[in-house]
């Protein structure tokens, strides 16, 4: 006769094994994937080459569905609240990263709520000018910032985007005092630029590589470690030599909510591996002026993204900018 503590201990076994077989066969019926962000943004852009991928490698539909608001959290929050199963999935960016640092109202918490899957993509920044601007490298733009103390300005798509935080990360590793001024959208900071109204902008390469082949802007450096393809005769930032540790990259990857089974977690991670492999995705990332990200596993992208946002609080209290 099976006593209470039996019945419980089969029940768990049952249940185990019913999980087991679940994830095995995952998937058996559509996965969606919430873009946090409005359609034909960045982020847009990766999930739906991404979702393609995986629709190919999965053998079920892969739906984009676009939660946009509150710079990203609006999504990750819909993500973190829905179903451990699989058929869910989100779209990460640096912006999010960033978000969840400046704010003190979000209802999860970034490094805790997530199971991190793969980076898959990232894209690089650049630091621009105009033509007649006294300096044609960061080294010169360090000096000339040094030689006239809070006078020189730089620009970037809104208070609190990466591009902001790539402009407040250069003025600490430089040691210089140059003003920020945020606008709403790139192509207004670019204007601003092209006007005149301030002096330097930081924003992503795909957002200014026209004006910069075709003269409108002087690029000074990318600020990713290493050179990037799009324009591939700029240096990095690094190379000035009186940028120590300099290395911004904004980066997307997929993400679930946490307690999704392992299983199903590796076999997402698999497929995008298999992907990232395949020679049309990245054709279509590199079009599209992104990068292929390396591979990565689960448990290097959840340290990527701790390491990330540990960067980016640290930035946050050092300059003294104010949490929303």
């Amino acid at each position: 006769m099976l006593t209470r503590r039996s019945l419980l201990a089969v029940s768990a076994a049952w249940l185990l094994g019913a999980a087991d077989a679940a994830a095995q066969e995952w998937p058996q019926r559509p996965v969606r994937m919430i873009v946090p962000f409005g359609p034909g943004g960045g982020a847009d852009i990766i999930g739906r080459i991404v979702a393609q991928s995986l629709q190919e490698k999965l053998g079920q539909p892969v739906v984009i569905e676009n939660r946009p608001g509150a710079g990203g959290t609006l999504g990750n929050e819909a993500v973190a609240r829905a179903d451990k199963d699989g058929y869910t999935l989100g779209i990460m960016t640096a912006g999010q990263i960033i978000a969840a640092v400046m704010s003190k109202s979000l209802r999860y918490d970034t490094l805790t709520a997530f199971d991190p899957v793969s980076q898959v993509a990232t894209a690089g920044l650049i630091i621009v000018t105009r033509p007649d601007f006294p300096a044609d490298d960061v080294k010169q733009l360090i000096a000339a910032a040094k030689a006239n103390p809070g006078k020189i300005t730089f620009g970037s798509p809104g208070f609190g985007a990466t591009q902001h935080f790539t402009g407040e990360l250069f003025r600490q590793t430089a040691g210089v005092n140059i003003l920020h001024v945020p606008f709403r959208t790139s192509p207004e900071a670019i204007s601003a630029v092209l006007g005149k109204q301030v002096d330097v902008l930081f924003d992503t390469i795909s957002a200014v590589l026209g004006q910069v082949q075709s003269g409108q802007l002087k690029a000074l450096a990318v600020t990713g470690k290493d050179r990037f393809p799009a324009v591939p005769d700029v240096p990095a930032a690094i190379e000035s030599g009186v940028l120590s540790g300099y290395d911004v990259t904004t980066w997307y990857g997929v993400f679930a909510p946490r307690g999704v089974p392992r299983e199903i977690i590796a076999k997402l991670n698999a497929a995008l591996q298999r992907g990232l492999d395949d020679a049309d995705l990245r054709k279509r990332l590199e079009a599209a002026g992104y990068e292929p990200a390396p591979h990565y596993t689960p448990e290097d992208f959840a340290k990527f993204i701790k390491a990330d946002t540990e960067k980016w609080l640290d930035l946050v209290e050092k300059t003294n900018m104010r949490a929303k």
